[in-house]
């Protein structure tokens, strides 16, 4: 099996307090800002791994993962990161944040698809930043192929997958036929969420995401990576979604001690309306 896995770095969301807004509000000063992988992108990557191997024996894989991300040189430190965890291959699509938003992506993810003809594209549900949760969906329109979306637990079987999707009231099975897209939620990464035609059903895998070691750290240096512009894969593509400005929301106001329950009470009820 060959999977394509999209990734997206992201400001690490622990550092929310350190976001500068301008006075002019024209954009966000990212300076002292941590980047990371979107963590759901991070759970699509360890499923395109499990999807791909042995759980028994990981080290070596039994199909191939290629992992790409659209944004500046910056971003390929994301790319290296996911080589070392197990990716093949990686692809960094040259563009600026400007330049981006879902159909922009979603159209450039076709032309890369077409040329590496994988089996399956996975991606997390919603990149914990912009929280669109559009690019699988518009990604899969454009292929005109199968999709399941808020994927729980995938396995594979001869010729496709069967997937649980979460929904409102539990988890719904849908199976689908290769080629396919599928856009991953927190809990695929469970012990025995995913399972590839190759892993025995009775394997646990550990919970939550792989970590590379040293060794692979220093080997993913010597794997492929390979850079394309953005208007070779996405040509005329221009963003439909634009930023007019942004402003800090209100400060909220101090509390106040109150001296009993009657007083709160009386507070919720002719102040806060509460009640």
């Amino acid at each position: 099996m060959k999977v394509l896995v999209a990734l997206k770095r992201v400001a690490d969301p622990d550092n929310a307090n350190k976001v500068k807004i301008p006075a002019d509000g024209s954009k966000i000063d990212t300076t002292g800002l941590e980047w990371k992988p979107n963590p759901f992108d991070e759970y699509a990557l360890e499923t395109a791994l499990r999807l791909t191997e042995n759980g028994k024996t990981p080290k070596v894989r039994a199909g191939e993962v290629v992992v790409v991300t659209f944004g500046p040189p910056e971003t390929e430190t994301t790319l290296r990161s996911a080589l070392a965890t197990g990716a093949d291959r990686a692809i960094r699509v040259n563009a600026t944040d400007e330049q981006l938003d879902g159909m922009t992506v979603a159209l450039g993810l076709k032309k890369l698809v077409e040329t590496e003809q994988p089996d399956l594209v996975l991606v997390g549900k919603q990149a914990v930043d912009g929280d669109t949760n559009q690019v699988a969906q518009l990604l899969a329109e454009l292929l005109d192929w199968p999709q399941a979306t808020f994927a729980a637990t995938i396995r594979e079987e001869a010729g496709g997958l069967v997937v649980g999707r979460e929904v409102d009231d539990g988890v719904l099975s849908v199976r689908l036929k290769f080629p396919a897209v599928v856009s991953v939620d927190l809990r695929i990464v469970a012990p025995r969420s995913v399972f590839s035609l190759h892993t025995d059903p009775a394997h646990k895998y550990n919970e939550g995401v792989r970590f590379a070691p040293l060794p692979a750290i220093m080997q993913a240096r010597k794997k492929p990576l390979e850079t394309k512009q953005l208007a070779d894969v996405a040509p005329g593509a221009r963003a439909k979604v634009t930023y007019v400005s942004f402003e800090a929301p209100p400060k909220r106001k101090a509390g106040v001690k109150i001296a009993d329950v009657d007083a709160l009470l009386d507070k919720l009820k002719n102040e806060a309306k509460a009640l």
